[in-house]
């Protein structure tokens, strides 16, 4: 099948190179684009200054593509793949003990895999996976805000036969005084919508929890 990804930039770049880029972005080395042409010129542009929509199409028949957001994982799949790039405050032993327990047994094989699509970690979203991380929010808190925040999906190539599929169709220019506002209106919205979220009925699940009942991936309580 063959799909179109853009992504956003202070350039143009019409040949993604594999290896290169910085290895703690939220999926480790990789191309980032998303399916969505505007998401990816609020990525770009900055306050005063444009950006560029790189525009391709890559084919993806054969590529080995895990989906974070497909039924079978769950937020903290996604907690995992950020804890093994990003780096976290640990400020208690408790935090430290949630960080390596969600990374050891909600990891995704991404090693092997072509591409990975998954929900992107701004400021909003990063902030939230702090929180749920220092027990400050509980786990549905921590969904509910990831899901409710329409940062959109990132579609990251990550092998070199990913990278050999993709094809520069162009590009458009990401005007600041359109895609900038945009970004401020979206994380302002995800705010509002995290805050006015009323609390589930009955008892709420934090990360104490989680690791001191060894609740593993496929429990119950975890499924939204």
């Amino acid at each position: 099948m063959q799909r179109f990804i853009y992504h956003g930039s202070d350039h143009i770049v019409r040949t993604p190179r594999f290896g290169a880029g910085s290895p703690f972005n939220d999926y480790g080395l990789g191309f980032y684009c998303t399916d969505n042409p505007d998401l990816a010129g609020e990525w770009a542009a900055g306050m005063a200054s444009d950006g560029f929509i790189n525009t391709y199409t890559i084919e993806t028949d054969g590529l080995r593509i895990i989906n974070l957001n497909n039924p079978g994982y769950c937020i903290l799949h996604w907690l995992a793949v950020l804890l093994s790039f990003r780096e976290f405050d640990a400020d208690s032993s408790m935090t430290y003990q949630a960080r390596e327990y969600i990374r050891s047994s909600f990891g995704a094989d991404y090693q092997n895999c072509d591409c990975i699509i998954g929900f992107r970690a701004d400021d909003c979203n990063f902030w939230f996976a702090q929180s749920f991380l220092n027990g400050e929010i509980s786990y549905r808190k921590l969904n509910d805000a990831i899901r409710l925040s329409d940062t959109g999906r990132q579609f990251v190539l990550k092998s070199n036969r990913a990278f050999d599929r993709i094809l520069f169709n162009g590009y458009t220019i990401a005007a600041s005084s359109t895609y900038y506002p945009a970004a401020m209106a979206r994380e302002r919205k995800a705010v509002s919508a995290f805050a006015e979220r009323k609390p589930a009925a009955g008892g709420e699940l934090y990360v104490s929890d989680i690791v001191n009942e060894r609740i593993r991936p496929y429990d119950s309580r975890l499924i939204y």
